[in-house]
């Protein structure tokens, strides 16, 4: 695999669409929703740095946007979680790539210093159990790691044959590692006071009973003025992709072929 990019597959034919993945997941871990993009548009489905076929990439948010971008070329981008972090520091270093912007589930970062500062150290020690500094044995095996990530009530009732856990299972322990320690929450800058630069059309997908990110997608809609609207989809939480991916193919869909450059 070339350096300058990612690992990525890419379905169906039509206008470009790069799907970036939340932390655990890769490119395969979309439930229904790729599937049901790819009926009408060319879906790259890339997997970011320390996942699926990029677990072998170190990169921390703003040269993995970099690696994102080089690896999705011109196209309309839509990231889920982490993903849509990747998504938002692209579409600010190289809105030439981005054509319309889709962020479910997103966040400009943490204002506070020291809340910014406890989550890297939450991170830290997440990452330490799986891939110890000190080069000793583990404290946690993916497998067992992965099956705690899932059973965090933010992510609500995801069914199993959707959740991809077989899929998740599959990454590395340093590569998740990697993924905490250089691309985790606590290590983004904000970017709340840089969010008007963005010109490109933006929509922000939340669950209606994810009420933490639901708040932060409206913050971020009204820091990027008329060009960004928000939908909620009802009776989901954190994955509404995942729990409802049929409503929210809908909303992408109408998004993606009615927004125009503002």
């Amino acid at each position: 695999m070339p350096t300058s990019v990612l690992h990525a597959e890419t379905r169906g034919e039509g206008p470009r669409l790069v799907l970036a993945h939340g932390f655990t997941q890769s490119g395969r871990v979309w439930g229904g929703l790729a599937d049901d993009l790819a009926t009408d548009h060319r879906v790259v489905l890339v997997d970011l740095p320390g996942h699926g076929g990029s677990a072998d990439r170190r990169a921390d948010l703003t040269e993995g946007a970099g690696l994102l971008g080089a690896t999705g070329g011109v196209a309309d981008y839509l990231g889920y979680s982490m993903g849509a972090r990747f998504c938002l520091h692209l579409a600010l270093a190289r809105p030439d790539l981005v054509h319309r912007l889709v962020l479910v589930s997103g966040t400009a970062g943490i204002d506070d210093p020291g809340e910014r500062s406890e989550r890297r150290r939450a991170d830290e020690a997440l990452a330490e159990r799986l891939d110890p500094t000190g080069g000793g044995p583990p404290e946690e095996t993916v497998a067992g790691f992965v099956d705690r990530w899932v059973a965090n009530p933010l992510f609500g009732d995801v069914p199993p044959t959707v959740n991809g856990l077989d899929r998740r299972k599959c990454n590395t322990a340093a590569g998740l590692a990697s993924s905490l320690r250089l691309a985790g929450t606590g290590t983004q800058a904000p970017l709340w006071d840089r969010l008007a630069e963005l010109s490109m059309p933006v929509l922000v997908v939340t669950g209606s009973r994810d009420s933490k990110f639901t708040a932060l997608g409206r913050r971020m809609v009204d820091a990027i003025g008329a060009n960004a609207h928000q939908v909620e989809i009802v009776d989901t939480d954190h994955a509404p992709h995942l729990q409802r991916p049929g409503a929210v193919a809908t909303v992408v869909r109408t998004f993606l072929a009615g927004a125009d450059h503002a």
